[in-house]
């Protein structure tokens, strides 16, 4: 297959996914859900259609543009992917970006979101046969040429001592920011509340800390999140929210509490699940100081100035995970 087989080929996948009725959707999901609790139709539901807005073929030629190396045939190389399961499909940028660049890919699924990462190589290679030469699936990566591995900062060790020989990306633990200045509206808040609370908090790109103004009034913004209070019916998210309140309790912790939603002030980027922190800047020049310490663990910041609130969940295809451009990386191998 040239280049342009393969963008037309992801971007019918997309009008796939596009065209997915809702029951489709709700079936998927509950099959999804055997595998990993937290994988409601809604969680389900947005990843679809963070997919499907990465596979519109004008997007895709004009990212693949900024590759010449693409429209060249290659010497297809294995690459071995170790895909993360924290949230529905969420190894499926790499899927694309291996199977774009011509390579052939060795994926190891996570136990947690095996089931709907095969049902899209499935809808695939029904579009396109070929691809199924290209697809292979096991739990064994030694035939690999190259790695890509996503987990935690254990295993990245892990990653970094079985695959170091050969060329790799390595991501660990990353987690994302807000930026508030006093100057929000309630759809500004109502659209942060879906950076914090999408996929239950368990994204690197949802938001587990604020950057607040001294003297910032938490009042307006604690009553837009009033309407996120669906994650308590979920039986995972309160028992962690019951747990971390008894623990802020016992220890006297200050904090704020929603009844479903706990904001602490810390210094610390990375919050518990159904936990917030947040931290007071007095000026910008203290902010961008207080950003930069942090830059090496954060995956994105939303915000004014930044990525707009409820944006962080819809990166573009080249807003690549840990900053590290996945596609360079394989078109120089």
């Amino acid at each position: 297959m040239n280049l342009q087989e393969r963008i037309k080929a992801f971007a019918a996948l997309g009008h796939k996914i596009q065209s997915l009725p809702t029951e489709q959707i709700q079936e998927l999901a509950q099959k999804a859900k055997g595998q990993n609790n937290w994988f409601i139709k809604e969680s389900v539901s947005a990843a679809f259609e963070g997919i499907r807005k990465m596979l519109d073929e004008q997007l895709l030629n004009q990212w693949a543009e900024k590759y010449p190396a693409l429209a060249y045939t290659i010497q297809a190389k294995k690459i071995g992917v170790v895909m993360a399961g924290n949230i529905p499909m969420v190894g499926f940028h790499d899927f694309l970006c291996v199977l774009l660049s011509g390579h052939k890919l060795l994926a190891k699924l996570s136990s947690q979101d095996s089931f709907l990462m095969k049902t899209l190589a499935q809808w695939l290679t029904e579009i396109e046969p070929r691809f199924s030469e290209s697809i292979q699936f096991a739990d064994r990566l030694n035939e690999a040429d190259a790695y890509i591995a996503t987990g935690s900062d254990n295993t990245a060790r892990y990653f970094h001592h079985y695959f170091g020989k050969k060329p790799n990306i390595i991501r660990a633990n990353r987690t994302s920011l807000a930026v508030l200045s006093e100057t929000e509206t309630e759809e500004d808040f109502q659209n942060l509340g879906k950076d914090i609370f999408q996929y239950f908090g368990l994204g690197c790109r949802n938001v587990s800390k604020l950057f607040v103004p001294a003297g910032f009034s938490f009042p307006k913004l604690l009553n837009a999140l009033q309407s996120f209070e669906y994650v308590a019916k979920h039986h995972k998210y309160v028992n962690n929210y019951d747990y971390n309140k008894s623990i802020f309790l016992v220890n006297r912790v200050e904090h704020l509490d929603t009844g479903f939603l706990l904001l602490r002030e810390s210094e610390e980027t990375v919050s518990p699940i159904s936990v917030l922190h947040y931290e007071y800047y007095q000026s910008e020049s203290e902010l961008k100081k207080k950003l930069e310490l942090c830059s090496s663990k954060t995956q994105c910041v939303t915000g004014k100035g930044f990525i707009p609130f409820g944006q962080a969940q819809l990166p573009s295809l080249d807003d690549y995970a840990d900053g590290i451009d996945t596609m360079h990386f394989l078109t120089t191998l």
